[in-house]
């Protein structure tokens, strides 16, 4: 896996189909990481996830897995979606075992770094479940602002570019 960029604990490499197995212990956990990035739920495959990377590969997408630099460990996904017109909209989703270790501040912020000076973003937007307070907190420790109301489903966040 080559590093595409990196952080001071994190290296963020291109999504691989060898790394399915590490995708589906993530999102298969419902309790951990499923709630809080989707809210269908539902156990993917093997074959759901090659589906997803080959997909995500083909239309270029800005999306890279974060391994912990000194133990090789997969932490998690980071995407940019929807990039367009100067704006992204960052997704985000860390294993429950590499939680609480300030891998998504530290990922969030890189990731905003990488799409503001190397894409020449302006703007960068999310949406987070209301439940999601943990989240919505590192999103704003990372200059993350709500931007629109929030609903029972969705809070609205953005950065812009200093």
């Amino acid at each position: 896996m080559e590093t595409v960029f990196a952080s001071e604990r994190i290296d963020f490499v291109r999504i691989c189909e060898a790394m399915i197995p590490a995708y589906l212990e993530m999102v298969n956990d419902v309790e951990g990481v499923q709630r809080y990035i989707s809210d269908k739920r539902r156990a993917y495959t093997a074959a759901d996830e090659a589906e997803w990377v080959r997909s995500k590969l083909a239309e270029g997408a800005v999306i890279f897995s974060m391994v912990e630099r000194d133990t090789g460990r997969f932490i998690g996904n980071i995407e940019l979606m929807d990039v367009h017109d100067g704006t992204g909209e960052l997704g985000i989703a860390i294993t429950a075992a590499r939680q609480n270790r300030h891998f998504g501040t530290e990922a969030i912020r890189r990731m905003l770094s990488y799409a503001f000076d190397e894409l020449g973003l302006e703007t960068v937007t999310l949406k987070a479940f209301p439940f999601n307070r943990r989240g919505i907190h590192v999103y704003e420790a990372c200059g993350f602002t709500e931007y629109a109301p929030a609903t029972e489903r969705d809070v609205f966040m953005r950065v812009k570019k200093a």
